[in-house]
């Protein structure tokens, strides 16, 4: 699904993203963990295309992706979330999520003049696809809801709802349980899951360690823009490289 090779970004002097390199395969969930500065978000970012690397190649799905602009990205099925969430504060739940789809009818001045009925044909459609996302996430009965009025979680399953109405093949996740209570991580932990057994492929940002041990396999473990290990949650969590630069020492 998605190979980095080599990978390299540098901010002036700083190196942030090291000679980094590793392959995702399809229909998994790989978790990405590492103390701050480590160089995670860099790297989604970098993916995605709001940084270009320095050197190195990203190849998803066999096409070469370093460089393009990430609508270009984002178009090929490849999509990503932020650690707070953005949504369109003074518009609904429901209008938010219909934001989504690109080349919509409507957006054309002529076609509301000369093309109502196509308009009118294709909105519906958007509405009623946007209404039964709404639906998995638990949030339809808040479709009528300013976004700037919903909590965190909420916000988080709002970003979600917004990825899944693109149709991606790739979501990247930069930490889902941040700030969010634990009935709500339940729900996004359970919502994950049901797209995983559906197909859908996930690389996960999370400092929350039960999420990561209960999602994810492999775990790829970052420190200093290094690529340090990639295992499974066991071999992470007893790896004396990842205990002295994530958890601080090694056990006891």
């Amino acid at each position: 699904m998605l190979e980095v090779r080599k990978l390299v970004k540098e901010f002036g002097g700083l190196r942030a993203i090291d000679d980094v390199s590793f392959t995702l395969q399809a229909h998994t969930i790989t978790g990405l963990v590492g103390p701050n500065g480590a160089g995670k978000t860099t790297l989604f970012n970098t993916i995605a295309g709001f940084h270009t690397p320095t050197s190195g190649r990203i190849t998803f799905q066999k096409q070469a992706i370093e460089g393009l602009a990430p609508h270009r990205i984002f178009h090929k099925g490849l999509v990503r979330t932020f650690q707070i969430p953005r949504p369109f504060a003074a518009m609904t739940v429901l209008e938010n999520t219909m934001m989504v789809p690109a080349g919509q009818a409507g957006e054309s001045f002529w076609n509301n003049w000369f093309r109502r009925g196509a308009v009118r044909r294709q909105e519906q459609a958007c509405r009623d696809r946007a209404q039964d996302i709404l639906n998995f996430v638990n949030l339809d009965h808040l479709a009528g809801e300013y976004a700037r009025n919903l909590s965190g979680g909420q916000q988080k399953l709002l970003e979600l709802a917004r990825v899944l109405m693109a149709d991606p093949r790739l979501i990247l996740l930069d930490e889902p349980g941040a700030g969010v209570n634990p009935s709500l991580l339940a729900i996004i932990m359970d919502k994950l899951r049901e797209l995983h057994e559906h197909g859908m492929t996930f690389l996960i940002i999370e400092h929350n360690m039960d999420l990561i041990e209960t999602l994810c396999d492999p775990v790829l473990v970052m420190a200093q823009g290094k690529l340090l290990m990639e295992g499974t949650p066991d071999e992470v969590r007893n790896d004396p490289r990842v205990l002295e630069a994530y958890l601080g020492g090694a056990p006891s």
